[in-house]
């Protein structure tokens, strides 16, 4: 077990499937149908196996807070409002952005098996946990998965600028092996996502250099005074280039937030977030032998495993692997959650009158 999964004094572990258990009788009480919940629950708990800590169930008060304050409609009409053979736009009716994106990411992967590629955008959606979560899914029908979304709370100011207009605007790109685990980058256009600090907080621990900086560009360090600052993108220009064309893809054309529309909805959960996405699925059997292309991702795989290492570097990762660890131990042995965490759940249930997470 690495330690992540260790069981410590402070950060006893949960077995994945009362997490989903815990996770469903939170949002039935809030107000979400059995069968909406049933699907929302273990992809929120999928965020915490994967080591998304600040996406998974730590998002569950906040969630259940717009449901309550009515930016979460919690019977929605997810539905399809333009279609081509390729493409689509989905109006996700303010519904649980895990609903939305399910939705999203099966239509797309539907049309990449008739066209050789689907690309699904979508608007009037919500936060909607880990990018990496729906590529995946194409991933698992022999395909390529990319999605990229607009973030949910603007931090980032234009390159060389001091109003933030932007967000994290993540992307995450998953490739099917054959013999290795699906090769997934997820990855904020900042050098971390907000989540992250929210959850360095709620633990009282402090940010690492080169996460945030105040107005007048110093490093900052302590999360508590995050909004007092801005995040800092990755590459510079370069990762502000990349969050803003992310931007325009994922909210501009598909008819969702950006720029100065983009609503924070950790402070403000009276209004509509109309986040935005897309999904994008490529099916590799349009391209190449399925098999074929697979081992020779598993080639390339085993290639840059090979590579000689730096001085102290034990080995060469690939984007995702990492995660597969944290999600094989996790599955295992539990989700640590911390006593701070463990808290906040307890009056969660309490307030809704449910049993406590066990």
């Amino acid at each position: 077990m690495s330690e992540t999964a260790k069981p410590t004094a402070s950060q006893p572990l949960v077995e994945i499937a009362k997490l989903i258990e815990f996770i469903s009788r939170a949002l039935v009480a809030a107000g979400i149908p059995a069968a909406d919940a049933k699907q929302v629950a273990p992809l929120m708990a999928e965020s915490d196996a994967r080591g998304g800590d600040a996406h998974g169930v730590f998002r569950l008060p906040q969630y259940v807070k717009q449901i309550e304050g009515g930016t979460v409609n919690p019977r929605p009409n997810i539905r399809v409002v333009k279609s081509n053979a390729g493409t689509a736009l989905v109006d996700g009716d303010n519904a649980l952005g895990h609903l939305v994106m399910k939705r999203a990411a099966e239509l797309a992967i539907e049309k990449a098996r008739e066209c050789g590629i689907g690309w699904v955008g979508t608007r009037r959606s919500n936060h909607a946990g880990p990018a990496q979560l729906y590529p995946r899914m194409a991933a698992a029908q022999d395909m390529v998965g990319i999605y990229f979304c607009v973030g949910n709370a603007n931090l980032l100011p234009p390159w060389g600028g001091t109003e933030a207009l932007l967000s994290t605007n993540p992307i995450s790109i998953a490739v099917p092996a054959l013999r290795h685990p699906v090769i997934t980058l997820d990855m904020a256009t900042t050098n971390t996502a907000f989540g992250k600090i929210r959850l360095k907080a709620q633990r009282g621990e402090p940010m690492p250099e080169g996460w945030m900086i105040d107005r007048e560009g110093k490093p900052l360090t302590d999360p508590k005074r995050a909004s007092e600052g801005f995040l800092v993108p990755i590459g510079g220009p370069k990762g502000y280039g990349l969050a803003l064309m992310i931007g325009l893809l994922a909210g501009t054309l598909n008819g969702a937030a950006f720029g100065r529309d983009v609503v924070d909805y950790t402070v403000d959960s009276k209004t509509p977030s109309n986040t935005g996405q897309s999904m994008v699925a490529v099916n590799i059997a349009a391209f190449a032998d399925v098999d074929s292309f697979k081992q020779q991702v598993d080639e390339v795989w085993d290639v840059m495993k090979s590579s000689p290492t730096l001085p102290g570097v034990d080995e060469v990762r690939l984007p995702g692997e990492r995660s597969g660890q944290i999600y094989r131990e996790r599955m295992a042995h539990g989700v640590p959650l911390s006593d701070g965490q463990r808290k906040i759940l307890d009056e969660l249930a309490d307030r809704l009158g449910i049993l406590r997470l066990q």
